[in-house]
């Protein structure tokens, strides 16, 4: 079944017509992603993280973390792609096993190491991306790599996103050679610079719904094809909660 889902999740990646994951941090939540007709499920760690207490960033113990994942991709028939932040510190072989045996079609791979609040070099980033994708081949599991690209999430303000592209293209290109599926620039809103990433980086994109970013119709007509929420529409929510719960005392 996995394996099924796996290509299925893969095939849903077509640039123009992105497949969309509002994401989901736990049961109930994924539940309802899938009810109301989505055909995937991305987890968020944000989310995740938060639901078990913990802050994101690898802040939660990556067993508390896979094991809410397993919980999500139990509890609905459509593929699950997993936000496994960077990898809490598995080796390649070791993350694979257990994103397979939690259920995974898919996960999210980021190159931020939170240990030393830095981005990884994109060669060692690169090698390790292969060694994640010839685990998976060796296993005969499927799992699609989304790998994301930190470049845009703490720039200086005063540098357009423009002049971040070609670092982050060439980070992009290395991790596609290297067995990703997609790749990701968090944080990349600005249309031009956006549209000029996914026409140059030689495999599907996912983008960020930020409020600020193009609408997914615009997105689409970039050329996206993957377009995610991650934990916006968690911190929506808990936003409504807390309304409800001041008016609760009115």
């Amino acid at each position: 079944m996995t394996t099924d889902r796996c290509q299925t999740l893969r095939s849903l990646h077509v640039p123009g017509r992105p497949l969309l994951l509002p994401n989901a941090w736990d049961a109930a939540s994924a539940r309802a992603v899938a009810a109301a007709g989505f055909p995937a499920v991305a987890t968020t760690s944000s989310g995740v993280a938060a639901s078990l207490g913990y802050e994101d960033h690898q802040g939660a113990p990556a067993e508390q973390m896979l094991a809410a994942a397993a919980r999500i991709a139990r509890v609905v028939d459509v593929p699950v792609t997993v936000d496994a932040e960077a990898g809490y510190g598995l080796e390649p072989a070791e993350l694979v096993a257990e994103l397979e045996r939690v259920g995974a079609a898919g996960c999210n791979l980021e190159e931020t190491d939170h240990a030393a609040g830095a981005l990884r070099d994109p060669g060692e980033q690169a090698a390790w991306f292969r060694r994640v994708r010839e685990a998976a081949s060796a296993a005969g599991y499927g799992l699609v790599i989304n790998a994301r690209i930190d470049v845009f999430l703490s720039p200086d303000p005063t540098v357009p996103q423009g002049e971040l592209v070609p670092d982050a293209l060439a980070r992009g290109r290395a991790y596609l050679e290297a067995g990703a599926d997609c790749v990701y620039p968090i944080g990349l809103w600005e249309g031009d610079a956006l549209r000029t990433f996914v026409e140059n980086a030689g495999g599907p994109v996912n983008a960020l719904a930020l409020p600020k970013a193009p609408p997914v119709g615009e997105l689409a007509a970039i050329g996206v094809a993957r377009v995610s929420w991650g934990g916006l529409l968690h911190r929506q929510l808990l936003d409504q909660l807390g309304s409800a719960l001041q008016e609760l005392d009115s």
